[in-house]
């Protein structure tokens, strides 16, 4: 796909900015590229970086549950640029790429604890609407395993991670274009820009699959 909003050069963003665009490139979950699409518009930078940081960084809901549904909307909305990353967070809390992997099998995987198959539960409504999932049985177990507040701050992440991947699947970006040279957040097999084509090209690619 074409790209259809340019990047904003780094040397025409202030101080504040470019250190925001450094931690990206440097750790990821944004990459650097879809941060600097929304450099053209402030407002709408620091509306995510700001918001991106208090929902999916911080908060009371474990940082690892916030991952798995967050990949789980990119697998489902088939946003590839998003799909490829992995919160260093998460990683070093111990989720492993299988669980990546089984996303879309979450209700028959045994890969998954019950809060982490509840929160997929809500991000799957969130995605699909009330008619994808049991709304009750769904209600219940999230009121089981959470709080009220961490329902809020899981349905603000999930609902924030929608609106951007479903967008950002739009501008035809790809990973090791801006800032390029670091693999921070980077899936296995999206290590640098060949690694990323070779995956890309392989039957078993999971965008294919979950394009179809």
């Amino acid at each position: 796909m074409a790209q259809r909003i340019s990047y904003v050069p780094f040397d025409q963003v202030d101080e504040a900015m470019q250190a925001e665009l450094v931690r990206c490139a440097e750790h990821g979950t944004p990459r650097p590229e879809s941060s600097a699409v929304r450099a053209h518009s402030m407002n709408s930078f620091w509306f995510f970086a700001d918001s991106w940081k208090k929902l999916f960084h911080e908060g009371v809901v474990d940082h690892a549950t916030k991952e798995l549904c967050r990949v789980y909307i990119s697998r489902t909305v088939t946003c590839e640029f998003c799909g490829n990353q992995r919160s260093e967070k998460a990683i070093g809390a111990g989720l492993q790429e299988m669980q990546y992997d089984d996303l879309l099998n979450f209700e028959n995987s045994e890969l998954y604890s019950p809060e982490q198959k509840a929160a997929l539960r809500y991000a799957q409504a969130i995605a699909w609407g009330p008619s994808s999932v049991d709304m009750d049985h769904m209600w219940s177990e999230l009121h089981a395993h959470y709080s009220e507040e961490a329902l809020v701050e899981l349905g603000c992440c999930i609902g924030l991670t929608f609106g951007q991947q479903s967008w950002i699947r739009l501008l035809g970006i790809d990973h090791h274009e801006y800032m390029a040279g670091t693999a921070a957040s980077m899936a296995p097999g999206f290590e640098d820009r060949g690694a990323l084509e070779e995956t890309k090209a392989q039957g078993d690619y999971w965008a294919k699959s979950s394009a179809s």
